[in-house]
């Protein structure tokens, strides 16, 4: 985008606008969710979770890509709750995590998670998460899918036998670049 008004001077803005390609509201406690049938329509995926654990003991949240069950996952986190910071790094795990330090049970907590480049078929697949929660600490995930097969399905879920709350939201946006 060109500003005309202001001689010798130039603003740039990169077109890009985000698709709703699906939500889904938990009715009833669950413990995972799947979307399935993701066309390759997009440059990158967006997802956005307002969720929370209903019970048991505090679990990890994580992702699993087109049903992989294999140890092809790797993440790296950054966390701090305003006093302290630390971080560290998982290997060769079967899902991926997207929140490692949630709160305590039936805390309401948000993800946003980047999955870049799903669709191409060389390259593995790079992911990048930000969770938070009221009265807890703030994380940013960079995570690795070693596999360059394209991101069909998501499927959301919990690290140990628990479920997610009814209530709990997921809605996937793809991302469009002109």
């Amino acid at each position: 985008i060109r500003d005309s008004s202001v001689t010798g001077v130039q603003t740039c803005a990169l077109p890009i606008s985000y698709d709703a390609i699906a939500s889904y509201t938990f009715g009833s406690a669950a413990s995972s969710y799947t979307f399935s049938s993701i066309a390759a329509s997009w440059t990158d995926l967006i997802l956005i979770g307002n969720w929370a654990q209903d019970s048991g003991t505090v679990r990890e949240m994580a992702i699993r890509l087109n049903g992989d069950t294999g140890t092809n996952y790797s993440i790296t986190e950054l966390y701090g709750n305003g006093t302290s910071a630390a971080s560290y790094r998982r290997s060769n795990q079967t899902y991926l995590d997207i929140c490692v330090n949630s709160p305590a049970v039936t805390k309401w907590n948000v993800n946003i998670v980047n999955l870049q480049n799903y669709s191409n078929s060389t390259t593995y697949k790079t992911i990048l998460s930000r969770h938070s929660s009221v009265d807890s600490e703030a994380e940013a995930l960079v995570g690795l899918w070693r596999s360059t097969s394209a991101i069909t399905s998501i499927q959301l879920l919990f690290e140990g036998a628990v479920n997610f709350m009814a209530g709990t939201t997921f809605t996937l946006y793809g991302v469009k670049s002109a």
